[in-house]
């Protein structure tokens, strides 16, 4: 399969930039996950929805909007109830779920070309995403694994808690590079590294 190009290559500028008088508060990076799938539940096919990602992942996905699970190759978590976001770093899970998934349970949508996945790692993680979105990044209000979905202005986030300081963003490619300039903009007084 061919390559996609990064929508993010004019603006991408790798190295350490802003403030860094107390080293790069966050690290930012583009993951590129060979798939990203939206998966939506009939109801009263929730669970039936879980089982089939279950299944094709190996992933115990918690019932219910906002919980999640993250590996360091898969990840799934709840955007809104019966809807879920499950990604992998390997090709071919849209087709595993749709294998697993019928008309009558649900829907799966491929997103894998549509959407830019971006990390923000780093003990200032939380501070920077906080002043994009009206959210409660702590630990607490979203444990490791858990996810939300959210948008920064008319740019739709889908944010997943992936370790103690490091998040997954999606968002939408054709609005990626917007984006990723002012998620650097507001890194800057933490100072920031692209790798």
């Amino acid at each position: 399969m061919a390559e996609p190009l990064s929508p993010l290559q004019p603006v991408w500028r790798p190295g350490r930039h802003g403030n860094l008088s107390g080293g790069a508060g966050v690290v930012l990076s583009e993951t590129r996950p060979a798939s990203i799938v939206q998966v939506a539940a009939w109801p009263g096919s929730e669970r039936a929805v879980i089982a089939a990602i279950r299944a094709a992942t190996g992933l115990a996905v918690p019932d219910g909007a906002g919980g999640g699970v993250a590996t360091a190759t898969k990840a799934a978590f709840g955007i809104a109830p019966g809807r879920f976001l499950v990604v992998d770093q390997a090709e071919g899970l849209e087709a595993e779920l749709r294998g697993r998934i019928d008309a009558r349970t649900g829907s799966v949508t491929g997103l894998s070309h549509g959407r830019t996945a971006i990390r923000v790692d780093g003990p200032k993680a939380e501070w920077v995403l906080a002043k994009l979105f009206a959210i409660d990044f702590g630990l607490t209000a979203l444990p490791a694994g858990s996810g939300v979905a959210t948008q920064h202005h008319d740019v739709l986030a889908q944010i997943q808690r992936t370790g103690a300081v490091r998040f997954d963003l999606y968002v939408f490619r054709s609005l990626a590079r917007s984006f990723w300039q002012t998620l650097c903009h507001s890194a800057e007084d933490v100072g920031y590294e692209v790798i």
